[in-house]
């Protein structure tokens, strides 16, 4: 299946979870993640479905003032 991670585009097999897209785009905690802009919490990563042209956004905190 083809999706973007962060705007790329990324091809996985059909049966992928969101943690092996992360895996794939070497993503490293820590970080937030949406699904066609829907928050993902951590604990559902490794069961998290992926379809066809899911748009997946990873955010790192960053620290300012």
């Amino acid at each position: 299946m083809d999706i973007q991670i962060n705007n790329q585009p990324f091809s996985l097999p059909d049966d992928a979870r969101l943690a092996d897209a992360l895996a794939s785009y070497g993503a490293v905690p820590p970080y937030a993640v949406a699904i066609n802009g829907e928050f993902v919490p951590r604990a559902q990563h490794p069961a998290r479905a992926l379809t066809q042209g899911d748009r997946i956004d990873v955010v790192k905190p960053v620290a300012g003032g």
